[in-house]
């Protein structure tokens, strides 16, 4: 296995990455528990692929599946499983164990922030966009009918084990989709990392396990550093964010049933960013392209009439942008390009000009 730190001081972690690491980290998540109650919170459709290796390394420990889908990261489904910690008798000295992907990370995990106040929480990813994204760096969340993730808290793992052996049940749409989130890395400060996805990238998505291995850890180290320098994003930290403001209003679109994945947004928000930067004169053409052609040689959208039919119109898309995280004082922040493998952070964003962009996009589209 490949360790990478996540330097928080107290709270610093180990993501422990390889093939085989599940088993191999037995003995680790052993010792986070302790002598507390534990429970796993689990994708109920990574269950019927992997109930067994879970059950080999993790045994006599109580199982609270959960749909999977992003509507599973509800109000109704946050009780439920709180509920349920609580009868299996996790106390403040116990520990949620995460298995699945995104989706069961970021609820498992916010249950664990907010139950008795905070309890240990272990994160076992099992999809290339959680193993690389959403299970470093302690965002966790669910949704609101105004947007993706605006109820959460800031709760870092004490441990997170990426298994790679776990992607090989994943279908194909799934593996792509998580790899734009490798990708992001590359965009938003890694020139060199473009370089390697552009010679490796069809090793990367057959799961070849020293091209994968590589790339995951060159995420979780990319993401590793970011939060260690900024961890509750008050400044580098959103960088992370590349291509997301346009992704999840591109999601919302998608009233998340699953016509647009996760990464399959992300992957044309990322798109839209450097077509923006380079609409406004602040990233060079061909960089743009080249990013393009980065995303779309994977297979992923770079453009919204790549995905179904959403109904998106300029307004609607406008409309959830402003519902992001990031906005201040009424205003958009973007995450946008300067090149490829140097973003930046831009506040104040004029919401005129992302207007005319987007008519412009929807019109190409259409």
């Amino acid at each position: 296995m490949e360790t990478v730190e996540v330097a928080l001081g107290e709270r610093a972690y180990p993501i422990l990455i390889g093939a085989g690491a599940l088993s191999a980290a037995a003995s680790r998540i052993a010792g986070v528990i302790g002598a507390g109650r534990a429970a796993i919170v689990a994708d109920e459709a990574v269950l019927r692929h992997h109930m067994q290796a879970l059950k080999s390394v993790l045994p006599d420990i109580p199982i609270i599946p959960v749909p999977s889908g992003e509507a599973a990261k509800s109000f109704p489904q946050y009780e439920r499983v709180c509920e349920s910690l609580l009868r299996a008798g996790v106390g403040r000295d116990g520990t949620v164990i995460a298995f699945g992907g995104g989706v069961a990370g970021d609820l498992a995990g916010f249950c664990a922030a907010t139950l008795r106040r905070g309890c240990r929480f272990v994160q076992v990813p099992t999809t290339l966009l959680a193993q690389v994204d959403s299970s470093v760096g302690g965002k966790t969340a669910i949704n609101a009918r105004a947007g993706k993730n605006l109820i959460g808290a800031f709760h870092q793992p004490s441990l997170v084990v990426i298994d790679t052996d776990l992607l090989r049940t994943l279908p194909e749409r799934e593996i792509r989709a998580g790899y734009a989130e490798i990708l992001k890395y590359a965009l938003l400060g890694d020139r060199d990392f473009a370089d390697w996805l552009e010679k490796n990238a069809e090793a990367v998505l057959r799961l070849e396990a020293d091209a994968v291995g590589h790339a995951v850890a060159i995420s979780c180290r990319t993401k590793a550093a970011i939060v260690a320098a900024d961890e509750r994003e008050a400044g580098r930290r959103a960088l992370l964010n590349l291509g997301h403001t346009f992704g999840h209003a591109i999601e919302a679109a998608g009233r998340y049933d699953g016509r647009v994945l996760h990464g399959e947004g992300v992957a044309v928000g990322m798109a839209m960013a450097f077509r923006y930067a380079a609409a406004q004169g602040t990233c060079p053409q061909a960089d743009a392209e080249r990013a393009q052609d980065l995303i779309g040689r994977s297979g992923l959208p770079v453009r919204l009439s790549d995905l179904p039919p959403l109904g998106a119109t300029p307004d609607g898309l406008l409309d959830a942008m402003y519902q992001d995280k990031k906005v201040e004082g009424g205003a958009l922040t973007l995450i946008l390009p300067r090149a490829l493998g140097d973003a930046y952070v831009v506040k104040g964003v004029d919401g005129e000009s992302v207007r005319a962009f987007l008519e412009n996009e929807i019109g190409f589209s259409s």
